[in-house]
């Protein structure tokens, strides 16, 4: 984006149109507190903002006439940065976490890998359970499935399974949502 000083007349790729890029012939103004002007020929709107040292921003184009604002144009675009860096902030990113376990593995070993999955969903995260299968493996997948039932009912009481268990690969795949983020889903 280049800077535009007063009265400016460089086009870039601006969301609005300032100063002299607005072509029509009249526009409705509105001062820098937000009160309306009236109806103005554009020129007579930028020599308005002129005086009182503001950029004429066209804020509504597809009004009729289009409507135009007294503003500082580069206090208005950092605000509008600003406020959409704030929003992103706010925003919760849903981090989906993943514990692998084979067919083979110790019952305590799978302990261990369920209580690490607790622990992630306790802080809000989903959790993804792979069963993957190596080599003769592939031949007893009803395996995989006792294994995923068992985590199924060892889980129940802080999550719910988002995406039953389903083939992919050499492995076997299923997600889990936690108890609070699936009640509210099934609420709305």
């Amino acid at each position: 984006m280049q800077s535009v000083g007063r009265g400016g007349n460089i086009s870039s790729n601006r969301e609005h149109r300032i100063n002299r890029d607005i072509r029509v012939r009249e526009v409705r103004l509105i001062d820098e507190q937000g009160k309306q002007m009236g109806i103005y020929p554009t020129r007579e709107a930028l020599r308005v903002a002129e005086e009182r040292g503001y950029d004429l921003v066209e804020i509504a184009p597809q009004a009729n006439p289009p409507v135009c604002r007294l503003l500082d144009y580069g206090k208005f675009v950092y605000e509008l940065h600003r406020k959409e860096r704030d929003a992103r902030k706010a925003q919760k990113q849903i981090e989906v976490k993943e514990i692998q376990i084979r067919p083979k593995t110790a019952d305590h070993d799978i302990e261990v890998k369920l209580n690490a999955a607790r622990k992630f969903l306790a802080e809000g995260a989903k959790v993804r359970v792979r069963v993957r299968f190596r080599g003769r493996e592939h031949t007893h997948p009803e395996l995989g499935d006792e294994l995923m039932e068992r985590v199924i009912s060892d889980m129940s009481d802080v999550a719910v399974v988002e995406s039953p268990p389903k083939p992919e690969g050499s492995a076997l795949i299923m997600l889990l949502s936690p108890v609070k983020k699936a009640e509210a889903a099934k609420a709305e």
